[in-house]
């Protein structure tokens, strides 16, 4: 780390011990987690910066030029603009105004303050930026105009905030009923689509259902990650068998848990178990299966769907370097 910013850094956590007496960390801990801690603000604010101009991107090289609108309080805003002529940038932060509000009740105040600045930023950027109208054509408007728009909505999230608050309303309608968050989402726009609809045209209300799930897969893509992670547990017998194949056919890491097994009678004892737990793509899943089954081909293997997964021995690692740092 630089030395100049490291005297920085340190200053201020001397100044804010001065203030918090009762911190027990010593003063390299604290400014070690203050060094992580902004860099992944930092990260953050590169994540939110580039959601914000991808779907800036979307809605005035795609959607606006062609009078499109999408889900949620950006299709609200859209519909509104085109219906009475008020700035976009200017509806776009009034409506949202009131679910930043209960972000920050129901969620917490950082992010609600990185969501504000998020739909500040993209007011700003769709009001000054001169993007070029990209195309006419209405499919492609529809299709692109949801990819840029939902890549920049995933980026966002990506980076701890959000620039569309329906999100924030979904979550808090979900803790107070049976709803879950994805059916007051599908609810909401459902309304939104009827109503452009009655007051702009059926042929709108349809492509901005095409530039909605466009734009909900690209979030989804986004968020998730190119590689979908699986978590696996097997139990079985064999299971020291199994952690070497993992370890040494496939290149991954694994974590043994110490378990009894449970299908047993009233009074019979119950005998210990190791059960293998790894993380692996789905592509790979087929070849674990082939690996398992050489070993034991009554094992019990759970697989469940993982959304992200970091640390670890989650990339694959080289056989020949593993059985380097194993001889070590």
């Amino acid at each position: 780390m630089n030395p100049i910013f490291n005297k920085i850094l340190r200053k201020v956590v001397k100044n804010r011990h001065k203030k918090d007496s009762s911190a027990s960390e010593s003063l390299d801990t604290r400014v070690k987690n203050l060094e992580v801690e902004l860099a992944h603000e930092f990260s953050d604010f590169i994540y939110l910066l580039l959601g914000v101009l991808a779907a800036s991107f979307g809605l005035k090289g795609f959607l606006m030029p062609s009078a499109f609108i999408d889900g949620g309080v950006t299709g609200i805003s859209l519909m509104i603009n085109e219906l009475t002529g008020v700035e976009f940038s200017l509806l776009l932060v009034c409506f949202n105004l009131p679910f930043l509000m209960l972000a920050y009740f129901s969620i917490g105040r950082r992010f609600a303050i990185k969501s504000i600045f998020g739909i500040v930023f993209l007011a700003i950027a769709v009001a000054l930026v001169p993007y070029p109208q990209i195309t006419d054509d209405k499919i492609l408007v529809a299709a692109f105009g949801g990819l840029f728009l939902g890549l920049g909505i995933g980026l966002a999230i990506r980076g701890g905030a959000i620039i569309d608050g329906t999100e924030v309303l979904a979550i808090f309608v979900s803790r107070k009923t049976i709803l879950t968050v994805g059916n007051v989402i599908l609810i909401f726009n459902v309304i939104i689509f009827m109503t452009a609809a009655y007051f702009l045209s059926t042929e709108i209300a349809l492509y901005a259902i095409l530039t909605y799930f466009s734009a909900s897969k690209t979030v989804d893509f986004v968020i998730d990650g190119i590689e979908e992670f699986m978590g696996i547990t097997i139990i079985s017998e064999r299971s020291e068998a199994i952690r070497m194949a993992i370890i040494e056919k496939m290149g991954r890491g694994c974590t043994i848990f110490k378990a009894e097994n449970g299908f047993s009678k009233g009074g019979a004892s119950r005998r210990p178990v190791d059960v293998v737990y790894t993380v692996i793509t789905r592509l790979e899943m087929s070849k674990l299966k082939t690996e398992v089954d050489k070993i034991d081909r009554q094992a019990f293997i759970i697989m469940t769907s993982v959304k992200d997964a970091k640390g670890g021995m989650i990339k694959k690692k080289p056989i020949k370097k593993f059985d380097k740092i194993t001889a070590e």
